[in-house]
């Protein structure tokens, strides 16, 4: 057979580790590599078999033919065209941002990978994240078990924004999640249809309701005590979702976010709109109510952007800012409205009955 000498790049391995820290996701995987691969001493990599012939031929001696992983991983260069008469899509594409990896193959991906580049001579410019498994309370999924869970189902039945809300919020930077149906409903009803769906079908109400459906000018909206607090914890969401997001935190930005979604609740039962609508002398004040309302709620719809797709997507759409940028990095509180009419077809997300779906599962 023929080996790959990982030995030679151990050294040299090691101080790119070192030179960047955030190279692998979490810390915790690179330690685990350091511990059980790389200290002990690398071993090469046998990448040759001679026993089958189905395989990548080795040129200079027909008998081998390449084995797994180093075939396999050379795809992410091959399939650009690498060293081919035409290699403009590696030129444009590569190399990517950021790799995506299953904690089973970790292995291959921050010992193997880097040292194959190392050895060709290609700058290292990414990152790795390793993800866990998603689990069950039986464990690992598996047909012989029979507790696997197919995601087409969730989907069909709840859609794929709540589906895709569970398993971000669920499964934590580099460590397993656990999936079930129990706290799968609890997310939905909780979190997905009394906070923030409660939250979008009470303000665009009220601002058809009191505003005939037109959200007031910004200049005329004036800020107190409630209002100055609200927007301090847009702010505070903007900045901190971006820094979770920009770490890989996605469950962390999520909470982030939702600090924003509860504060917005909050706030309706604060200024009490319904109250301020009893009174002629409030009407400003009730015009400003609605403005922070309705800018709260596009702040919240780019900031679930990531996850809540189609959710995000139906709430600019109902306030009339379906073409706005939808740059983190550019949202700041305070942008005006057009004077179209605000609208909610039907609410995002409908209470579920626990026993109910629970029943309907286990029939299944």
């Amino acid at each position: 057979a023929y080996f790959f000498k990982l030995s030679k790049y151990q050294d040299r391995l090691v101080k790119y580790y070192e030179e960047n820290p955030d190279f692998i996701e979490p810390e915790s995987r690179k330690n685990e590599m350091i511990n059980n691969f790389i200290k002990p001493g690398l071993e090469d990599l046998c990448v040759s078999r001679t026993s089958f012939d189905w395989g990548i031929p080795v040129t200079f001696d027909p008998g081998h033919v390449i084995y797994v992983w180093v075939d396999a991983l050379a795809n992410y260069l091959s399939a650009l065209g690498y060293l081919s008469d035409d290699d403009s899509l590696f030129k444009k594409y590569w190399p990517a941002d950021l790799h995506i990896v299953g904690k089973e193959i970790v292995r291959f991906h921050t010992i193997i990978w880097p040292i194959m580049l190392m050895a060709l001579d290609i700058p290292i410019r990414f990152k790795l994240y390793v993800h866990g498994w998603i689990l069950t309370k039986d464990g690992k999924m598996s047909k012989s078990k029979g507790n696997a869970v197919y995601p087409m189902d969730l989907i069909d039945r709840f859609g794929i924004d709540a589906v895709r809300y569970y398993l971000a919020k669920e499964l934590p930077l580099g460590n397993d999640g656990l999936f079930s149906y129990e706290r799968f409903i609890e997310r939905y009803n909780f979190e997905l249809a009394n906070d923030l769906g409660n939250l979008v079908s009470r303000s665009i109400s009220m601002i058809n309701k009191y505003c005939d459906g037109v959200v007031p000018n910004k200049d005329i909206v004036k800020s107190g005590e409630y209002e100055q607090s609200l927007c301090e914890v847009a702010n505070k969401a903007i900045t901190k979702t971006i820094a979770c997001f920009d770490k890989f935190r996605i469950q962390d930005g999520i909470g982030e976010t939702w600090q924003l979604i509860k504060r917005a609740n909050k706030y309706i039962d604060e200024t009490a709109p319904w109250v301020l609508a009893k009174d002629d002398n409030k009407r400003e004040e009730l015009a400003s109510v609605m403005y922070h309302l309705a800018e709260s709620l596009r702040i919240i719809a780019i900031l679930i952007a990531p996850y809540l797709v189609e959710t995000s997507n139906k709430i600019l759409l109902s306030l009339g800012k379906a073409n706005t940028s939808m740059r983190l990095d550019q949202l700041v509180f305070g942008e005006e409205f057009s004077t179209d009419k605000v609208f909610l077809e039907e609410k995002l997300f409908q209470r579920l009955d626990m026993e109910k779906e629970l029943n309907y599962f286990k029939e299944q």
